[in-house]
């Protein structure tokens, strides 16, 4: 049986650049479509991206997404950093089964099947096609006094992230995207900002779900204190397993699995950011095969951004997480690898260009 740690290590070898021939076939077609050179923007961007992941010219237009939302609970919500109960988490699992949450509305209208994944949830939830029951803690534990998790449950819920795109790509879904759920888990993801971009706690921190000014001081104290609290020569899962949530683990899985399967990632907001800087530090080809779907309210995302060196394709004062900004964003996502497959050229559409 395959450990968590040689899974990863042989996910980790399977991550390979993206190709350089497909980006430069990409970039020729595009000069030679029907439009000013550059009048599309970002989307000209994404269509050479998705033939660099593809490794070919043009790329299939993704048409097949999943949304996977990695729910986990903290220990440091005793904290007080947080006004939500603990109990939401679950609720909202359930509420994801059900059919009825913003992200299982905007996954419909994109035409993406979501799956949700207890990687973490205090509570005993039951697994079913929808909910998958891959727990590795029940809650991480309270990372202001201590590591949040072991690094062998770190490893483990890496290990469930690779499983779980594994299983995706295999049942023919063609474009991942990622969601999250965990009260309180803002605050380990701006612990992950700090540590993994060396941004000052107070820059990173955000107000979450909308905490006062007294809550915030406290939170940011609460970060700046567990980063501190870092060893120099920490690597990135030592740094993860410290201060880190079970989502975002299972986050930094996902990215890798989907990368070794060459296969995109529609990234949503800070949490899926602080997440894909731990895939940075581990595999700096992983995230070339990711796409930004939004960017957060939360201040820490715009720092996330800049460090993965992603631009985001979406920008509607989001902060609801869950993979709604990753589903709003597929569409455009699809629409420019559309663009640069079916899009007629100057002269198969006899047109003249400005070189005729």
């Amino acid at each position: 049986m395959t450990s968590p740690r040689e899974l990863l290590d042989s996910t980790l070898a399977a991550i390979r650049p993206l190709s350089t021939e497909a980006m430069q076939l990409a970039r020729e077609r595009q000069a030679l479509l029907t439009k000013p050179a550059g009048a599309l923007g970002v989307l000209e961007e994404v269509s050479i991206r998705l033939a660099g992941i593809a490794g070919a010219c043009p790329a299939p237009a993704p048409a097949a997404p999943a949304v996977a939302v990695f729910a986990g609970d903290h220990g440091v919500l005793a904290q007080g950093v947080s006004p939500w109960p603990q109990e939401v988490t679950v609720g909202m699992v359930e509420n994801f089964r059900a059919g009825g949450a913003a992200v299982n509305v905007l996954a419909r209208a994109c035409g993406a099947v979501v799956r949700v994944i207890d990687i973490g949830v205090a509570s005993e939830v039951v697994g079913d096609d929808t909910v998958l029951a891959r727990n590795v803690r029940r809650g991480t534990a309270d990372l202001s006094i201590g590591p949040a998790m072991t690094r062998d449950e770190a490893e483990q819920a890496i290990a469930v992230g690779i499983e779980v795109a594994d299983q995706l790509v295999d049942d023919g879904y063609d474009v991942l995207l990622t969601g999250d759920m965990g009260i309180g888990n803002t605050t380990p993801s701006a612990c992950l900002l700090s540590a993994f971009t060396g941004t000052p706690a107070d820059v990173v921190t955000g107000r979450g779900t909308g905490i006062d000014n007294q809550t915030l001081a406290l939170k940011t104290r609460v970060v700046a204190e567990a980063v501190a609290r870092l060893s120099a020569d920490a690597d990135p899962i030592d740094v993860l397993a410290e201060v880190g949530g079970l989502e975002h683990a299972g986050l930094v899985g996902f990215i890798l699995g989907a990368a070794a399967r060459r296969t995109p990632v529609i990234l949503d907001g800070v949490i899926a950011g602080s997440a894909a800087l731990v895939a940075q530090a581990l595999s700096v080809d992983a995230v070339d095969h990711c796409f930004a779907g939004h960017r957060s309210v939360e201040p820490g995302h715009r720092t996330a951004l800049e460090k993965l060196g992603l631009r985001p394709l979406v920008d509607l004062d989001l902060r609801l997480g869950e993979g709604s900004g990753a589903a709003l964003a597929f569409p455009l996502v699809r629409s420019a690898a559309l663009i640069l497959d079916e899009m007629a050229t100057f002269d198969s559409a006899g047109v003249a260009n400005k070189d005729n």
